[in-house]
Parts: structure tokens; C-alpha cells; sequence
């Protein structure tokens, strides 16, 4: 008889405890947010390294109260000192830079323009391009040019 007792399965309300303090699982959600945070300014960062702006190297003039303001939908003109006109980089002729221009306002007209030129070059010429911009309709032009501590010549 005492051979069938310890054959037989054991009592279901019997319970085993452990002597460890039960926990309640948790997920801590904070340092998955920090890892997100740092994740989202690299890439920020990184991204605003890749932007690029595309234009003829000019001497541009200096202003005191300047910001830099690159942005990559944006259309840069140029006018070096001997009064060529590029569009971008490449060298344009008035009546042409009218079709591009209407061209690009016909996509976007709130897209700025930027125009750069030489310290020499001749005023008249740079009203020239000026005027292309504004007749086509573009209301965002402005001129580049660099802040007054980065006109200092280094030595």
C-alpha cells in the first residue's frame, strides 16, 4: 500500500513557491527613446552634409547681417565680372535664361532664386538678371553674398 501512495500524482493545489521575490516584468521604454533621439540627429546631420550648392565660383561682395540659407530646391544665378550669366553652372544667354526661368516657375513659383556675383561686376548687368527674375514672375530673389568675418583674407 505504501508503494501506490508515492506512485500517484500529486495533489493539484499543492504549489511549489520559490524563494526568490516574484517580479512583474517590465519594458523600459526611456532608453529606447534615447537610442531614437540620437538615431534621428545623425541622420540629420548626415543629411545636411549631403546638400550641395551648384554655382560659378565669384568673389562675392560682403554684408554685415547675412545667414546662411542653402536650400537644395532652389534656383542659383550667376554673373561673373565680365558680365557672362550662368544658370547654375552652365553659361546662358539672356532669351534663354527667360525660358528656363518661365520654365521653372511653370513648377514651382515659390521656388527662390539666388543670384550670385562678382565684386566687379558692372551693375547693369546684374539688373539684367535681375529683371529676368522678376519679369517671369519669381518673387523670392535675393543676392549672395559672404558674412563680413568671412570676407577677412587669411594670411
Amino acid at each position: 500500500m505504501g508503494l501506490t501512495k508515492s506512485l500517484r500524482r500529486p495533489d493539484p493545489d499543492v504549489k511549489l513557491h520559490s524563494p526568490l521575490p516574484e517580479r512583474k516584468t517590465r519594458l523600459e521604454i526611456i532608453p529606447l527613446i534615447d537610442v531614437m533621439f540620437f538615431l534621428l540627429a545623425s541622420f540629420m546631420m548626415v543629411s545636411l552634409t549631403m546638400t550641395k550648392q551648384q554655382t560659378i565660383k565669384v568673389n562675392l561682395p560682403v554684408a554685415s547681417a547675412t545667414q546662411s540659407d542653402f536650400k537644395p530646391d532652389m534656383i542659383n544665378l550667376g554673373v561673373n565680372a565680365t558680365g557672362d550669366v550662368f544658370f547654375d553652372k552652365a553659361a546662358i544667354m539672356l532669351p534663354e535664361l527667360d525660358r528656363k526661368l518661365a520654365e521653372r516657375f511653370g513648377k514651382d513659383p515659390a521656388t527662390p532664386v539666388y543670384i550670385s556675383a562678382d565684386v566687379n561686376t558692372r551693375y547693369a548687368d546684374l539688373v539684367k538678371v535681375l529683371d529676368a527674375a522678376k519679369r517671369v514672375g519669381f518673387t523670392k530673389v535675393a543676392f549672395n553674398v559672404k558674412p563680413a568675418n568671412a570676407a577677412k583674407p587669411a594670411r
